[in-house]
């Protein structure tokens, strides 16, 4: 299945039905009098959350979105029938906002959670509603109002416990392959990840948390260069950002390059908790570095090999022991 974080749709509700203008006269009722019905409201287009979905891809080809009108109000005072919803699912973490004003109109962060996008109208009064002392015949009744009507855009913000974070090529798809059930593409080369993967890292204890492989970083993604910012949005919503550096590369200038980014693109994401993961150990003799690796940072460094398993569960330990100390994961 394709990924796509990105979705802009019209939607519009239901306009409720009019009121009806009616008088009951049956041969043997006196004072039958004004007994038109109220028209029904109109249906409401509504998201609603589904933990099953990781992708806003079938939003991306249905462009207009209509719920039903109300029904016109009956006889004797029989309200018309509500028009039906329009419910459209879409994955947890997903926001939306007013293409046109770009207010945020609310997010979707559980299973069935729902938001309402547009309203439908009210439907209008019939005309036993206008009867007076003085007007015992009303000869009119009210419209349905119309239902809104608005362009929505949709982003997706994945929902993770860890993030990994790095330039293309560092190993991410490796180690997310090795801790996970999850098979992302894999290659010696840029630019494997094209779109965000999720894997749920599981101890034999039956801890776990959910793990998010977000597309290579390059220096200056945050002016638009590479992948650009397309991505960088989902690390938004991890508790943890785990680093990830090639053995072989500078290590302290590509980690304090990811850093830059990160900060030009949301300040405040270098406020999250963060390890720093030296990878690619098994192309080190006697898997060690050449000589230690010194950053004035708060950071833990863990050296690892995905490829042979070196240091893996050192590596899992304390992603688990930094997730604690935040209190946001509950074991699942």
């Amino acid at each position: 299945m394709r990924f796509a974080d990105y979705a802009k749709i019209y939607v519009t509700a239901g306009n409720g039905g009019s009121g009806m203008v009616h008088f009951r006269r049956e041969k043997y009722v006196p004072r039958g009098g004004p007994d038109g019905g109220d028209g029904g409201k109109g249906g409401d287009v509504i998201l609603i959350g589904n933990e099953q979905l990781n992708t806003l891809l079938d939003l991306r080809y249905r462009k207009y979105v209509k719920a039903e009108h109300g029904k016109d109000g009956h006889t004797s005072r029989k309200t018309g029938r509500n028009g039906k919803n329009e419910t459209l699912k879409v994955p947890l973490g997903t926001v939306v906002y007013d293409a046109d004003t770009k207010e945020r109109l609310g997010e979707i962060t559980e299973h069935e959670e729902k938001l309402v996008v547009a309203k439908g109208g009210q439907g209008g009064l019939g005309n036993w509603h206008f009867k007076t002392a003085t007007n015992q015949t009303p000869q009119h009744a009210q419209e349905g109002r119309e239902g809104e009507e608005r362009a929505i855009e949709l982003e997706l913000k994945l929902i993770a416990d860890v993030g990994l974070v790095g330039f293309p090529n560092a190993g991410k798809s490796t180690l997310l392959s090795a801790l996970s059930e999850a098979r992302p593409k894999v290659g010696a080369y840029p630019f494997t990840t094209l779109e965000p993967n999720l894997g749920v890292v599981t101890f034999s204890d039956y801890r776990s948390f959910v793990m998010a492989d977000i597309p290579g970083i390059i220096e200056d993604a945050h002016e638009g260069k590479g992948l650009g910012i397309q991505f960088l949005r989902h690390i938004e919503r991890n508790n943890l950002l785990l680093f990830l550096v090639g053995c072989d590369e500078d290590i302290e200038g590509q980690y304090r390059a990811l850093l830059h980014e990160l900060k030009e693109y949301r300040e405040d994401l270098l406020d999250k908790p963060r390890i720093l993961a030296i990878t690619k150990l098994d192309l080190k003799e006697g898997f060690e570095l050449d000589e230690p690796v010194e950053i004035d940072d708060v950071v833990d460094i863990v050296e690892i090999s995905a490829a042979t398993g070196h240091n893996i569960d050192q590596l899992k330990e304390k992603i688990w022991e930094k997730l604690q100390d935040i209190g946001d994961h509950e074991p699942t």
